[in-house]
């Protein structure tokens, strides 16, 4: 049950209003945001809400059977504080965000609670230069599925309490960009061979200073690092990275590169779909 002072709803009773939505989104890295559709910012609990250059929100979906509660906030992209490349960069990915009203003129009333969730989806449009996105529920984490079930492939991931690799032995630091032929693609000549698809390049100079990416595919004779998603910024020849070893979750990679079938956390040999649909012979 959401519960406001008895000032703010006497304030709601009456024929005139001055309220005020703010948002106030907590990202991962735990910088605090707020945003405001007034046209002034506002200051409420210490918190600067600054005046928004311009959004609009989709009205609150919600239902009684429990599903996620779905509202979209569509904005422009603002260098000062919401710029494209830390969207691309994952920056922003499940920040936390809460939505409330404020009576602009006295806050001192304190705030009426709308929403809280965690963003989800980010889209990026170019044309006109915006985003939206989709906020999720608190009922979201509720669809989430808990505990383990059978697969073929490895459950813990490289170097966690269960798999027990070495990841940081294995890291290769101080690596440079010798060529690079887009955002995603780029050859590292000193980089010796090793298991890097599927692990983490993380660039510490050049304009990509900070970002980190997962490296989709690996190329041994060309030296080729493959990005699965572009850098938010061009990158150049003579950028330092650190790359991170990957596992494929195989129990072939588990064995034969890390020599640690004993911590595989599958099981490779349970039947699949392919035998139970397989005609007889």
């Amino acid at each position: 049950m959401k519960t406001i002072s008895g000032a703010l709803a006497a304030h709601y009773a009456g024929t005139v209003t001055t309220i005020a939505t703010c948002w106030k989104v907590t990202r991962a890295d735990s910088q605090v945001f707020g945003f405001t559709d007034h046209r002034y910012d506002i200051v409420f609990l210490g918190v600067t809400y600054a005046a928004a250059t311009g959004h609009d929100t989709t009205d609150v979906d919600s239902s009684s059977d429990l599903s996620v509660d779905n509202l979209d906030v569509t904005g422009f992209l603002d260098d000062d504080s919401l710029r494209e490349s830390d969207l691309i960069a994952g920056v922003w990915d499940f920040a936390r965000v809460e939505i409330f009203e404020v009576n602009y003129a006295d806050l001192t009333m304190g705030a009426r609670q709308l929403r809280s969730g965690w963003l989800g989806e980010v889209r990026i449009q170019s044309r006109p230069r915006q985003f939206i996105a989709e906020l999720r529920g608190l009922s979201y984490t509720l669809q989430q599925t808990i505990g383990e079930v059978y697969t073929p492939s490895c459950r813990a991931d490289l170097g966690d309490a269960r798999c027990g690799v070495n990841v940081p032995a294995l890291t290769a630091s101080g690596q440079s960009v010798t060529s690079v032929t887009d955002r995603r693609t780029f050859v590292a000549s000193g980089l010796a061979d090793g298991a890097w698809t599927a692990g983490k390049v993380t660039f510490t100079s050049g304009a990509n200073a900070g970002f980190a990416m997962e490296v989709k595919s690996w190329t041994n004779g060309t030296k080729t690092l493959v990005l699965s998603l572009p850098m938010p910024y061009p990158i150049a020849v003579a950028d330092v990275f650190t790359v991170q070893p990957g596992c494929l979750k195989r129990i072939t990679d588990c064995r034969d590169t890390y020599n640690n079938v004993v911590n595989f956390r599958g099981e490779p040999y349970v039947p699949g779909i392919d035998l139970l649909t397989r005609g007889s012979v």
